[in-house]
């Protein structure tokens, strides 16, 4: 089988998007590139509260309502709907539920989501990697990017792995984003 997606998941400031932008470059293919942050640049400003939507506490802390997960599925049915046909798609997320977010994924994948013309249709082939880094060095890196609330790399660094199952793992912590990508696209078929 021919590798269609891509699924990385890692804590803030691990690496993710510095490792999405090798993988599209290394990788012979053409692949899009999706992820939280760009979901959550797309939604309306109003969603980022706690009414429903996305709240980041001063602490780092992320609160997801209602609203948010409705509009997040949405989101994924489409990314899932493009690979179905025929995009190869990279997705950069943080599994903040841990397992429960995987088998979120896991479920649209499968064509198990209860939408009319996708339920009984084989999954798709999908590489789910690992980006760790130690927390320390994820804080300093969310410190320097200046765009992150501090305290949300340490929070998420190891929650977003609880349960989850992957094919491979790679560590930001002392290696660079270009080697991570390649590791990764030695994997791809």
């Amino acid at each position: 089988m021919t590798t269609q997606m891509i699924i990385l998941n890692g804590g803030s400031s691990s690496g993710k998007s510095g490792i999405v932008r090798c993988l599209q470059a290394e990788l012979p293919e053409q692949w899009l590139a999706f992820g939280a942050d760009s979901l959550i640049d797309a939604m309306p400003a109003r969603m980022q509260t706690a009414d429903g939507g996305i709240e980041i506490s001063a602490d780092g802390e992320v609160n997801i309502g209602a609203d948010f997960r409705a509009l997040e599925q949405a989101w994924a049915q489409g990314v899932v709907a493009m690979a179905r046909a025929g995009a190869r798609i990279i997705i950069d997320d943080i599994f903040l539920g841990g397992a429960a977010s995987q088998q979120r994924w896991q479920k649209l994948l499968d064509g198990l989501d209860g939408l009319d013309g996708l339920d009984g249709l084989d999954g798709l082939d999908v590489l789910w990697v690992g980006v760790r880094c130690d927390s320390i060095v994820a804080a300093g890196r969310e410190v320097a990017r200046g765009d992150r609330v501090q305290g949300m790399a340490e929070a998420q660094a190891d929650i977003v792995h609880e349960g989850v199952h992957y094919d491979l793992e790679v560590d930001t912590t002392h290696t660079e984003s270009l080697t991570c990508a390649r590791t990764i696209a030695a994997h791809v078929s």
